[in-house]
């Protein structure tokens, strides 16, 4: 049986368990290049190691059997191992997780059969075990034929990609909240008639973990300044959120009208961050419809401006013994 890449499957293998392809890409951490490959088979040598190279903090080197692993199921084959390197010096009871491929190189297609264990399979490296790989990488018989591409001129190259998975032990919880507590807030602003500030911002109110406050622009912000009432949310604790974090609610801004007991309304949603700090709306409603007593906004030279928050998210943070999230490196 052959496979996708013209390597014939060696017997009693488990294709379920290692996959094999070609890639034009080298490499990205070691290459581990032979010359005179028939003096190192036909000597008495049962191995070989190339020297120790650095990846993810911790040295490694390629083991090489030029005849097969014959201890190891590996006999009539090459076989080739990750060893994690005696130069290191980690504590009692380590362990590292790694996700690695090994690589031979195809001289006449220019390619790297790329060996690597299937379905996502993370390898274990730990005192009783510092040496993983493939018994059965090649076939001695495939390997050694020069017109297949992997031994010419008495010359092959081997080569290893390696990713350390580090458990940071930290992690986040994201929960969504609806209609939070206290998350509505009516703010009456009085003499308003009379503000001579561009904006002007209500006391702190909190609902759904965090610190928020209402803003308005009674004569209108930016490019509506006279013409219409500017309101926001105003998300005051941002500065708790670590980079690049993002906090999403919905809401309702409105004002009151007082004679009626109705509303003016306006809904609104936002990432808050840390460089988003408020979110509402430019041209809430005309100056002239709110400055008109008989419209039943402005009475007694008081408004009242109010601020629902229907949706949000919440994140707690997750450390020790929290989910573990791995990190390739």
């Amino acid at each position: 049986m052959e496979g996708m890449v013209g390597v014939k499957i060696p017997p009693g293998e488990d294709q379920a368990e290692i996959t094999r392809s070609m890639r034009d890409l080298p490499p990205a951490h070691y290459t581990f290049k032979i010359e005179n490959f028939s003096l190192l088979s036909n000597s008495k040598v049962d191995n070989i190691e190339s020297g120790d190279f650095e990846v993810g903090s911790y040295k490694w080197r390629l083991c090489l059997h030029p005849n097969g692993n014959k201890k190891s199921n590996g006999d009539g084959h090459i076989s080739l191992y990750l060893v994690f390197s005696k130069a290191n010096t980690p504590p009692i009871g380590w362990e590292v997780n790694v996700d690695f491929k090994l690589f031979v190189y195809n001289q006449t297609q220019d390619k790297y059969l790329t060996i690597q264990d299937a379905n996502g399979r993370v390898r274990r490296f730990h005192g009783m075990k510092t040496k993983l790989g493939f018994d059965q990488l090649l076939p001695l018989t495939l390997f050694n034929e020069e017109s297949k591409g992997y031994l010419i001129d008495d010359c092959c190259i081997f080569g290893a990609e390696i990713f350390v998975i580090k458990h940071t032990s930290k992690g986040e919880c994201l929960s969504l909240m609806k209609q939070p507590v206290n998350g509505r807030f009516t703010w009456r602003i009085p003499n308003f008639s009379a503000l001579q500030q561009i904006f002007c911002k209500s006391e702190e109110f909190s609902a759904g973990g965090h610190k928020w406050a209402l803003v308005v622009y009674p004569k209108g912000n930016s490019t509506v300044k006279g013409k219409s009432l500017s309101i926001y949310l105003f998300l005051e604790d941002r500065e708790v959120f670590s980079s690049g974090r993002t906090m999403y609610a919905e809401f309702t801004l409105r004002v009151r009208n007082q004679l009626f007991g109705q509303y003016v309304e306006k809904k609104a949603n936002c990432h808050f961050s840390n460089s988003i700090k408020n979110w509402g709306h430019l041209e809430f409603m005309s100056l002239d419809e709110l400055n008109t007593p008989a419209m039943g906004f402005l009475v007694n030279n008081t408004v009242e401006v109010e601020a629902e928050i229907h949706f949000m998210t919440v994140v707690k943070e997750l450390s020790g013994g929290g989910p573990i999230i791995g990190v390739k490196t």
